[in-house]
């Protein structure tokens, strides 16, 4: 795992697979399926040797223990200027105080010193909002994040799970005041679950902001280990028994994505896991493991390349209906708009555009005018 993305408009390199560390410890809301820290650190260990360097956690993960553990597993391997360490903040910590959760500057800068100091070290190299609270403005948010990087607490930010609205407003007001930009969106992305698809993409693409999935695997899904009964689910992981209701598209998913991974001597969830990191705008996916062994299957999802007619046949089986007005954006529609003989389209290759950036010159401008970096 030698390979490294920019994360969005930045020069923050990281991992194709980021290390997910919701299981590491046992207390909290993720008690359930928790790892006790020496499970974790064997975890651990395998990622960061593998060549990995991008790490998440949050704030609310196993009620703290996931930053306390990480911060000593951190500690004892003597990589901190080596990864880059994620956290989040939004979950309230304090459910008597209305100022102890959401993403308002109060809480948010109580969040990140107590993180800092759960994880051991005196700055992130991402922090995240965690979820939209459907109240605090952009505008705070945005300038609260830009005094946290003047102050040397953080060295880039971002978004998770917030509306592509929400993004766009802080991303665009951040640039029209010289404020530091979000360099991500972490958002969830998989074969059954594509929804991100029509908005976020091109508003990441747009605006500079890499997106990072999660739950690339659609919550065990597509990793083959469920099969479908009359009850719903059966199997070995947490869905089974829950009576989760799995509609008829996403069973033609799995069966389609077992059918490829059959064909390519691969596991189910290295293909999934594949079709994800390989689309459009997305810099990384969030993996996690329950075990050293389970995470060694999941980094060899970056061994191969799913042929284009197998790509295809994914595509298919996982396409879902556009809600409008995204389904009126057609060729069909196109040729009402145009009238017909004339041609609309992109600037032709090598095209210049007669404003850059900046810090881009010479033959560095020319690169990025002509997609020679993409």
């Amino acid at each position: 795992m030698n390979d490294y993305y920019l994360l969005g408009r930045s020069g923050l390199r990281v991992s194709r697979l980021a290390l997910g560390t919701m299981n590491f410890g046992v207390g909290g809301f993720h008690a359930a399926y928790g790892k006790p820290e020496d499970e974790a650190e064997a975890i651990f260990r395998r990622y960061v040797e593998a060549g990995g360097n991008f790490i998440d956690t949050a704030d609310f993960y196993t009620a703290g223990e996931s930053e306390r553990i990480l911060g000593r597993l951190i500690a004892r391997s003597g990589l901190r200027d080596r990864l880059v360490l994620t956290s989040k903040f939004t979950n309230s910590v304090d459910p008597a105080d209305p100022n102890a959760g959401g993403n308002g500057r109060k809480h948010m800068i109580r969040a990140l010193d107590d993180s800092l100091r759960r994880l051991g070290t005196d700055h992130l190299d991402l922090y995240l909002l965690h979820t939209w609270d459907r109240i605090t403005p952009p505008e705070e948010v945005a300038r609260t994040f830009d005094d946290l990087i003047r102050a040397g607490k953080i060295r880039y930010a971002g978004l998770s799970d917030v509306p592509a609205w929400y993004a766009a407003r802080i991303q665009t007001h951040a640039e029209a005041h010289g404020l530091t930009p979000m360099v991500t969106v972490q958002l969830p992305y998989s074969l059954i679950d594509r929804a991100i698809e029509p908005e976020f993409v091109p508003m990441a693409q747009t605006l500079g902001m890499g997106l990072t999935a999660w739950s690339p695997l659609g919550g065990g899904l597509l990793t083959g280990k469920y099969r479908r009964t009359a009850d719903g689910l059966d199997g070995a992981g947490r869905l089974a028994g829950s009576g989760a209701q799995i509609d008829e598209r996403d069973w033609r998913v799995i069966g389609e994505l077992e059918k490829v991974a059959a064909g390519l001597g691969r596991s189910m969830a290295q293909v999934a896991l594949n079709w994800v990191v390989t689309q459009p705008a997305v810099a990384s996916a969030i993996v996690g493991a329950s075990s050293a062994g389970q995470l060694d299957g999941t980094l060899a999802a970056l061994d191969f390349a799913i042929p284009a007619d197998a790509r295809r046949r994914l595509d298919e089986a996982a396409a879902w209906p556009l809600p409008k007005p995204y389904s009126m954006f057609t060729a069909q529609y196109q040729s009402w708009i145009v009238s017909p003989g004339l041609t609309v389209g992109d600037k032709p290759a090598g095209y210049a555009p007669p404003v850059l950036n900046a810090a881009q010159t010479g033959a560095d401008a020319r690169e990025q005018a002509t997609g020679a970096d993409a």
